[in-house]
C-alpha cells in the first residue's frame, strides 16, 4: 500500500484488523438491496456494509446507487460479521467495512459482459473488451504468476549464475529458411527490414563478442496465418553460452526451472529422462511425446511376418516397412463404433493410412477379419506383445515406418481424448512430465521437393560429432546437436550446439540448403574472427505458463494476445493506412476487385 492513498487492499484484512479505520478503492462486483456491496480490487474482496441511519444517507445513496463495475473509495471501520453469516470460503469472510464515507470515482455504464468466471462469453467478445477481461480473477491470477516465474528466472539466470541481459533489434533483416517474418519497409526504395522470428544471429554475435552468457525475455515475431493457438508475436527466454556442451545446456535449464517453479503447483524432479528422435517417432509416433499415459507403438512386424496376410506381406516388402500397433485399454467398455469409426477415418483422412481393428473378447479371444488368417501360436504372440487384456481394442497399421508411426501416434492421443470423455482418467492433469528428446535429423526432405533438404530446425545447427564426415558424404544421416524440452506432450523449448566454423556454415548453406550464403555474410565473417564454440536454447514462455496454469489457450496467458486470425479486436490492427502514408516508403497497394468495390461503397 506504499506510494498509494488506500490503507489495506480488499483482500487482507482479517480479524485482527477489527476496530481498525481503513480506507478500501475498487471496484463494486454485486451490491444488495441497498444493504451492502462487495469490494473487489486485484488481491481479493471485502465486503461493505452500508449505513442505513439518517446521519450518513448522503453515503445510503451513493453506495446503493453505484452500478456495477463502479470504480469507489470506501472509508470505514473493520468489523467482526455477526455470528452465523460468515463466509469460510472467503479469506476475508470473518470481517466486514462499515462505511463512513464514500466517493464515487468513475461511474460505470452498461456492461458488455459480467466480470465474472463463471459467466459464458465468446472469445471474441473478451479480446474486443480485453480490458474488462484482464478484470477476471482467472487472467489475474495468470498475468500475476507469469510475472513472478519470469523474475525468478531473472534472479537464477543474472544473479546465480552470471548471465548478461541483452536487448537486441527487432528491425534487422530477412534470415533464410525457417518461419515467415513480417516485413517493415524503409524509406530507401525496395528495402525492407525483417522482424526477427528469434534473435538467434544476435546471440550468437554475442558470443563472438566475448559476453560468455547471454539471456533475454525475448519478443519474437513469424508471420505463420491462421495456425491455432500461435501467436504471431511471442514471448521467449533467450539463453546463450560460451564454451558448453548439450549437457551443460540441459542441466542448466532443468536448474532454472526447478528454481522458478511455482510452489503451488509442487516440485519437479531433476534430472529430466531423455530421448532419442527416433525412440520418441517408434514408440510415440511424435517428437514430442506425451509420456503421462502408456499405450505406446508396438512393432509386431516379426510376429506377423510369417502371416499369409496380403497387406502386411505388401508392406514388410518395402526397405522401411513395418506392421504396428497401440492397444487401447477398455476400448470395448469405453469406445463406440462411431469413436473407432472416428478414429480410422483420421487416420485416412490425415495420414492415408489405413488402420485395422482387433477386439480381445471376454473369452480371450481375437475378434478381427485378420484372426482367419492367423495361426493360434501368432494369435498368441499378437496378445502377449500387445500385452491385451480383456475388451481392449488394437488399432494396426502397416505401410513405411515413418507414416505409419505418425498415424498411431496420432491416434494414440485421439483415443486417449475419447476415453477421458467417457470416463477412463488417464492423465494427470496435475502433472508435469518434463522430457528432453535429442539426436533430431540435421536435414530433412522438403515437403514440395523431396529431392532437395532443408534444415530440420535452422541452418545454424551443428553436425553431431560422430556424423561429422557424413555432412560432405550423406547430409541425410547426419544426427544434430539439437535438443527440444517437452512438457506433458508439448514443445516448451528448443535449442543446439552451433556451428562456430566459418568453413562449415558456409558449406551448409551452399551445398547442402542451396541457399545464397551472403545474405548471413556478417555471421560468416563473425565466425572467421575468432568465434567460439557456443550453444542456447530458448524456452517459449506463453506455452510453458499455459501449461502450468492449465489454460486452455495461451491466449488465456498473455494481456493482449491476437486473434486465430493474427487480429487485436479491441484496437482493430492491423488498420488501413492512406496512400499519403505509404508515399515515403515507396509502396502502392495493388487492391483485389472485390475489395476495391468494398471500398467505392
Amino acid at each position: 500500500n506504499s506510494f498509494v492513498a488506500r490503507t489495506n487492499t480488499c483482500g487482507e484484512l482479517r480479524s485482527a484488523h477489527v476496530g481498525q479505520k481503513v480506507t478500501l478503492y475498487g471496484w463494486v462486483q454485486y451490491q444488495r438491496q441497498g444493504l451492502f456491496l462487495v469490494l473487489r480490487d486485484f488481491q481479493g474482496l471485502t465486503q461493505v456494509i452500508i449505513p442505513q441511519d439518517e446521519a450518513h444517507s448522503h453515503v445510503k445513496e451513493l453506495l446503493s446507487n453505484a452500478p456495477l463495475e463502479s470504480v469507489v473509495r470506501v472509508t470505514g471501520t473493520v468489523s467482526p460479521r455477526p455470528l452465523g453469516q460468515e463466509n469460510p470460503k472467503m479469506p476475508t469472510g470473518h470481517i466486514e467495512v462499515k462505511a463512513e464515507t464514500a466517493e464515487i470515482l468513475n461511474s460505470c455504464k452498461k456492461l458488455p459482459f459480467e466480470i465474472k468466471d463463471f459467466i459464458k462469453k465468446s472469445e471474441a467478445l473478451r479480446m474486443q473488451y480485453r480490458y474488462l477481461d484482464l478484470r477476471s480473477s482467472r487472467l489475474q491470477s495468470n498475468l500475476r504468476l507469469r510475472s513472478r516465474l519470469v523474475m525468478r528466472m531473472r534472479e537464477y539466470l543474472c544473479n546465480l549464475h552470471g548471465f548478461v541481459d541483452v536487448e537486441t533489434p527487432t528491425l534487422f533483416k530477412r534470415t533464410p529458411g525457417g518461419a515467415k517474418e513480417f516485413l517493415v519497409p524503409s524509406r530507401e526504395a525496395g528495402k525492407f527490414y525483417s522482424l526477427p522470428q528469434s534473435p538467434q544471429q544476435f546471440k550468437q554475435l554475442l558470443m563472438v563478442g566475448g559476453l560468455d552468457r547471454y539471456f533475454q525475455v525475448a519478443r519474437c515475431y513469424r508471420d505463420e496465418g491462421s495456425r491455432p493457438d500461435r501467436q504471431p508475436e511471442f514471448t521467449q527466454i533467450d539463453i546463450e553460452m560460451s564454451f558448453v556442451d548439450q549437457a551443460g545446456i540441459q542441466r542448466l535449464i532443468e536448474g532454472l526451472l526447478q528454481h522458478s517453479w511455482p510452489e503451488e503447483r509442487g516440485s519437479i524432479v531433476t534430472p529430466f529422462p531423455s530421448m532419442t528422435y527416433e525412440q520418441a517417432l517408434a514408440e510415440y509416433g511424435t517428437d514430442k511425446p506425451d509420456t503421462r499415459f502408456g499405450m505406446k507403438i508396438v512393432d509386431i512386424s516379426d510376429v506377423l511376418r510369417g502371416s499369409n496376410i496380403h497387406f502386411v506381406q505388401n508392406a514388410l516388402s518395402y526397405p522401411q516397412g513395418s506392421i504396428r500397433a497401440i492397444c487401447i485399454p477398455q476400448g470395448v467398455r469405453y469406445l463406440t463404433n462411431k469413436d473407432l469409426e472416428s478414429l480410422k477415418e483420421s487416420a485416412k483422412s490425415q495420414f492415408n493410412q489405413e488402420i485395422m481393428e482387433i477386439i480381445c473378447r471376454p473369452d480371450g479371444s481375437l475378434k478381427s477379419l485378420l484372426t482367419k488368417f492367423l495361426g493360434e501360436k501368432e494369435k498368441s504372440e499378437l496378445i502377449q506383445a500387445l500385452n491385451m487384456q480383456e475388451d481392449d481394442v488394437v488399432l494396426l497399421a502397416a505401410g513405411e515406418h515413418k507414416q505409419v508411426c505418425s498415424a498411431l501416434g496420432a491416434l494414440r492421443l485421439l483415443s486417449a481424448d475419447l476415453l477421458e470423455v467417457a470416463g477412463l482418467a488417464l492423465r494427470d492433469p496435475t502433472a508435469f512430465h518434463f522430457l528432453w528428446v535429442v539426436d533430431f535429423p540435421l536435414f530433412l526432405p522438403k515437403a514440395e521437393n523431396p529431392t532437395e533438404l532443408e534444415s530440420a530446425h535452422h541452418p545454424f545447427t551443428a553436425p553431431h560429432p560422430s556424423d561429422a564426415s557424413l555432412l560432405y558424404s550423406d547430409p541425410t544421416k547426419v544426427r544434430s546437436q539439437h535438443y527440444d524440452l517437452v512438457l506433458n506432450g508439448n514443445e516448451v523449448g528448443g535449442g543446439s550446439i552451433r556451428i562456430h566454423n566459418a568453413q562449415q556454415q558456409r558449406f551448409v548453406l551452399e551445398k547442402v540448403l542451396k541457399e545464397d550464403s551472403e545474405v548471413l555474410s556478417h555471421l560468416i565473417e563473425a565466425l572467421e574472427l575468432g568465434a567460439p564454440p557456443h550453444g542456447g536454447i530458448a524456452l517459449g514462455l506463453d506455452r510453458l505458463i499455459s501449461l502450468i496454469v492449465d489454460a486452455p489457450s495461451i491466449r488465456d496467458v498473455i494481456a493482449f494476445p491476437k486473434s486465430f486470425r493474427g487480429r487485436d479486436l479491441m484496437g482493430n490492427a492491423p488498420d488501413y493506412v492512406t496512400p499519403e502514408e505509404l508515399e515515403p516508403y515507396h509502396i502502392q497497394v495493388s487492391w483485389p476487385l472485390e475489395e476495391k468495390e468494398a471500398k467505392k461503397n
